[in-house]
């Protein structure tokens, strides 16, 4: 603790005796009118904290300095582990093998200090050259999604490091790819064969890390770039076989439209036979129709004449031919009448 000194001030008669000798104008004139003895208990006051003042600030300055030093020792003990990370405490240049868990943790700065590392996903993003079955590179950006896995933390520290990725994952990748990509040629990379190659580069790398501490959750190539000869090669060879797929759907279509014709050929000969056929059925019921009216029309006419044959005897014959003459006879006009001999004569001239 520092000791502070200690003021002692001077005796009243001296303090009064220094006082008289520096008592200004205006306390004299002070002194007319209030007393000496109250002046002078003034001017003591006064002295005092003048003198007092001095060692006041010094104290209040080293208490500020003292609670400042406490504070930042208290602050710099204290860390936060955020969410998505855990640490692993290293006293004296010791790794705790029990991980710390997200929240405010508090330590001993002068011995221990807090290594944090993230357990989430973490997106490495590298350009490089893959090779090619027939032994060009390819050059392609590519995404490794992996995550540390967190019980895995002290042992990825103490073996490893914090510079796991360029120690350990990069190289992995690079092996595995090469491993991979010399199996397929340099066009299977610009069609649904990366996926293949994509998740057999992921499973090569499980195999290496996954013991390690590291889970890598997917392998991403993007940006394939590849030779300015083989690009031209697989353009053309792509807009043959778009010609061909054109002239393709242009048969299917012409193919389509003469079937579409045929159809309705077909169609309209159906419709002209089954029009054909409806009006000769149709001529054919009215002949029958016809025929049938004339054979009712002259079967009826035999049975009016069968009937008047029938009931037409001679003297009813006679009867009407009279009947006949005399209403001839009742006209005024004259009348010339021819008969076969055997009906009665009759003069009907005017008298």
């Amino acid at each position: 603790m520092v000791q502070l000194p200690v003021f002692r001030p001077r005796s009243r008669r001296h303090r009064r005796a220094a006082l008289r000798s520096i008592l200004p104008l205006t306390a004299l004139a002070a002194e007319q009118v209030l007393g000496r003895d109250k002046v002078l208990v003034l001017l003591e006051t006064f002295s005092s904290y003048c003198l007092h003042r001095p060692l006041m600030t010094l104290r209040r300055s080293l208490a500020l300095l003292l609670l400042a030093g406490a504070s930042a020792l208290g602050l710099s003990s204290c860390t936060t582990i955020r969410q998505g990370q855990v640490g692993v405490k290293r006293t004296l240049g010791r790794l705790d093998q029990q991980v710390v868990l997200s929240g405010p943790k508090a330590f001993n700065p002068f011995l221990t200090t807090i290594i944090k590392v993230p357990v989430t996903t973490q997106n490495l993003e590298i350009r490089s050259s893959l090779p090619s079955k027939e032994g060009l590179s390819i050059a392609s950006d590519i995404s490794i999604l992996y995550r540390v896995k967190a019980d895995k933390v002290p042992e990825i520290l103490q073996t490893t490091g914090l510079g796991y990725e360029n120690i350990l994952i990069l190289p992995v990748f690079r092996s595995a790819s090469a491993d991979v990509c010399a199996r397929y040629f340099a066009k299977d990379m610009h069609s649904a064969e990366r996926s293949v190659i994509e998740k057999a580069i992921l499973t090569q790398m499980n195999e290496v890390l996954n013991t390690r501490g590291f889970e890598i959750e997917n392998v991403l190539l993007k940006n394939i770039a590849l030779p300015a000869g083989l690009a031209k090669a697989i353009e053309d060879k792509l807009e043959s076989e778009q010609e061909a797929l054109r002239m393709e759907f242009l048969k299917q279509r012409e193919t389509r439209d003469a079937e579409r014709r045929v159809i309705e050929a077909e169609g309209q000969k159906r419709i002209a036979v089954v029009r054909a056929t409806g009006e000769q059925e149709a001529a054919i019921i009215q002949a029958r129709g016809k025929a049938e009216a004339m054979r009712i029309e002259a079967e009826a006419v035999r049975l009016t004449n069968q009937l008047i044959n029938r009931d037409l005897s001679p003297a009813v014959l006679r009867f009407k031919s009279i009947e006949a003459f005399r209403e001839l006879a009742k006209s005024p006009n004259a009348k010339t009448i021819i008969t076969d001999g055997n009906t009665p004569l009759l003069n009907t001239l005017a008298q």
